[in-house]
């Protein structure tokens, strides 16, 4: 330790500390011995906590930073936790604003990733769950049912060629009842299996024409091994 650095933490006010194991060191308030009030705890790879503390713990409002992954959190926090409502900036570009629980994305939230896709809904232990929309960065928009980063439920999807698919979502794919509105200017009623259409089926024009040829309609659809989506 140098002549500067305390042997011990301060008692009461304000103060300079660094940990016997030099991994840490704070400045900032103390009370009986602890950290209490506001400082700043600097970890030896950069890192740092600067915000609240309180009985020795970080608790309350304050801005974390993680020098591995460029992350940086702004907002509240119980027993170092991310634990409340906050901001959160990826390192990788990303930024997530909304609730967290214990350190995850957990209730209401607005999720911005890295490829320009936006999420306005519910999380459940950081995965997209419940009710919620995402535009993706293609121009499409689906606005309905998730569970753990999946949309499964009821859900439209808006596809930036102006066609609309509305009816059940199972594994991120159209499966069970839906209607397709094709910008082709087709109509598709009926079951669907792993994003394609089933065979029994009601399928017209907007001019209320009968089709009874699948294989053109899934042409015309754009339907292969996924639904249009993103």
């Amino acid at each position: 330790m140098t002549q500067n650095t305390p042997a011990n933490p301060p008692l009461n006010g304000y103060g300079f500390y660094v940990y016997p194991n030099s991994f840490f060191r704070y400045e900032g308030e103390w009370k009986l011995g602890k950290k209490h009030g506001n400082g700043k705890l600097v970890m030896k790879d950069g890192s740092y906590y600067e915000g609240e503390f309180k009985d020795g713990e970080i608790n309350g409002n304050g801005l974390r930073y993680w020098a591995s992954t460029g992350n940086t959190y702004s907002g509240q926090f119980c027993f170092g936790e991310l634990h409340g409502h906050g901001v959160m900036q990826y390192g990788n570009g990303g930024q997530y604003e909304g609730e967290f629980s214990y350190g995850l994305r957990e209730g209401h939230g607005c999720l911005f990733d890295k490829e320009g896709n936006a999420y306005q809904g519910s999380f459940h232990k950081n995965k997209k769950h419940g009710e919620g929309q995402i535009a993706y960065s293609n121009g499409d928009v689906y606005e309905g049912d998730w569970i753990l980063d999946q949309r499964q439920g009821h859900g439209v999807l808006r596809s930036a060629d102006s066609s609309i698919y509305e009816g059940q979502w199972r594994n991120d794919l159209f499966n069970g009842h839906g209607t397709m509105i094709h910008s082709s200017g087709i109509i598709y009623e009926g079951q669907w299996i792993n994003g394609q259409p089933a065979c029994e089926r009601t399928v017209k024009t907007l001019l209320g024409m009968m089709s009874p040829c699948l294989l053109p309609i899934q042409e015309k659809m754009g339907i292969g091994e996924n639904p249009i989506s993103s």
